[in-house]
């Protein structure tokens, strides 16, 4: 009987509660970016990061990572920003320890880079904000009950934008994952966690309803390869999009 994903799945990840160690758990984070870097998934980020700067001109910007894990997609921005001589502060936020400790470890040589271990939902819009706020493949990890909480969070947060790219709940993306998984996952971790996530992902229908609930920000959703959508919101627009 073919998977269900008519609706997001509740599963946790085990991800979630991990307590492997840090080692494990560098392991994972192992297979977890070889699967960005061999399907181009990070790219769509900075390619939504790109566009903004070039919309919105500045001596200096600040982009916050929130939910940054091992800190891969703050590393790759950094490098995309060194190329083109834009002055950035980097910060990635996570509420998971052992990540950030590894965060920190891997970006040694990345003096725009910084990491806080914080809740979210206790930021403060007031004294604390940021150009540009960047979730990858963090968002579906929340109930939908969660989302609409955090992505207010965002917008009060950023600026200039929110990007945000995540996984499309699909059937051809759930199989073609577990054949992909074969041959090229090593941890048992990333192979279950990779299904569930997809289960967890989005389709079009569910980003435009939650963008609803934005009325004052202007939305573009896209489809992108290898089975992902990016959701860019950007605060202060008249009309959405």
């Amino acid at each position: 009987m073919l998977k269900d994903l008519s609706r997001r799945s509740e599963e946790p990840e085990l991800m979630d509660d991990f307590r492997e160690g840090l080692q494990s758990l560098q392991i994972v984070y192992d297979d977890i970016n070889r699967v960005n870097r061999i399907l181009g998934g990070n790219h769509i980020t900075i390619n939504a990061v790109s566009k903004l700067i070039a919309d919105n001109p500045k001596s200096v910007y600040t982009i916050i990572d929130m939910g940054c894990g091992d800190g891969n997609m703050l590393r790759e921005v950094a490098e995309y920003c060194r190329k083109k001589h834009i002055k950035v502060n980097l910060i990635g936020i996570d509420l998971n320890e052992e990540a950030l400790q590894l965060a920190k470890e891997a970006s040694n040589e990345y003096e725009e880079i910084s990491y806080m271990h914080h809740d979210i939902l206790k930021l403060d819009p007031s004294t604390f904000q940021c150009d540009i706020l960047i979730n990858t493949l963090t968002m579906h990890h929340f109930p939908n009950g969660n989302i609409m909480v955090f992505l207010q969070k965002f917008v009060d947060l950023a600026g200039i934008g929110v990007v945000i790219n995540d996984l499309h709940r699909s059937r051809w993306a759930y199989y073609l994952f577990k054949l992909f998984s074969t041959i090229f996952i090593k941890t048992s971790t990333a192979k279950i966690d990779g299904l569930i996530s997809i289960s967890k992902g989005f389709v079009k229908s569910d980003l435009i309803e939650y963008s609803k609930g934005f009325r004052s920000v202007s939305h573009y959703i896209q489809w992108k390869w290898a089975f992902r959508y990016v959701w860019i919101m950007q605060p202060n627009q008249e009309t959405p999009v």
